[in-house]
């Protein structure tokens, strides 16, 4: 009788991980940056119908990278959370730390059962508060674990090269055209350095926008909105640049 082969706890784990990582790194970047008005979501996205940003609940945004079918199942398990916590009690008790909390449960359940393969997702939950103060951003890996995030997050593909530019250059009370700005540039850097075009039809762009009078803070921007503020953004920095000049 032949003796099974043995694999520690610790090199399963190590694979499983590194699988999981392999996989998300595959899918295309996302990045979610606080601006004076809110959380913008912005990610180079050709599809129309598959959404990599959605709405979770009134003031909640949730964001992927991965494996579609799989960051979908979780995003509807995510609504039906919201959606009863919200029925049963009250609607100021459904958060984005709650909703966290749910996610990192079921990640770190599925990452650890040795029946399953892990998950080949990254999410990123925020919440939109009623000043930047109580804006509230996590980071759930594909192991389960949460990230609270201030300022800029960037997951899926090169986030480590885009988080590091971002880092540099994200500042408190940024304009949204700033901040749409600042996301394409670091969406469009590769991990050699070099920068390429991301036209605006490529982008998918979201924000939860706490100056909106209404209870629900998440809108899409498309079409003429989207193209306007890059526009803004480009006039800003052409601007600066004349500004620049003149002072030279």
């Amino acid at each position: 009788m032949s003796t099974p082969f043995y694999v520690s706890p610790q090199q399963a784990m190590a694979d499983r991980a590194e699988y999981a990582r392999k996989g998300i790194a595959r899918g295309r970047s996302l990045v979610v940056l606080q601006f004076a008005d809110g959380i913008v979501f912005v990610g180079e996205n050709p599809s129309r119908a598959l959404h990599k940003f959605s709405e979770i609940y009134d003031r909640i945004g949730f964001a992927a990278a991965g494996k579609y079918n799989e960051y979908e199942n979780l995003r509807i398990g995510g609504v039906r959370y919201a959606d009863m916590r919200g029925y049963t009690y009250d609607r100021a008790d459904v958060t984005a730390r709650g909703l966290a909390n749910v996610y990192a449960q079921t990640l770190g359940t599925i990452f650890s059962s040795a029946a399953e393969k892990p998950y080949e997702v990254e999410l990123v939950v925020a919440e939109v508060g009623d000043t930047s103060d109580g804006d509230q951003i996590y980071r759930l890996p594909h192991d389960g674990s949460i990230v609270d995030e201030h300022g800029s997050v960037a997951v899926g593909g090169n986030a480590e090269t885009i988080s590091s530019y971002l880092d540099q250059r994200h500042r408190d009370g940024m304009t949204l055209a700033e901040a749409l700005k600042l996301a394409v540039q670091s969406l469009s850097r590769d991990t050699n350095g070099s920068e390429r075009e991301i036209p605006a039809e490529r982008l998918e762009v979201a924000v939860l926008d706490r100056t909106r009078p209404q209870a629900r803070k998440f809108k899409r921007i498309v079409g003429g909105e989207l193209s306007r503020l890059l526009g803004e953004s480009e006039s800003a920095d052409a601007s600066s640049e004349s500004e620049d000049d003149a002072e030279k």
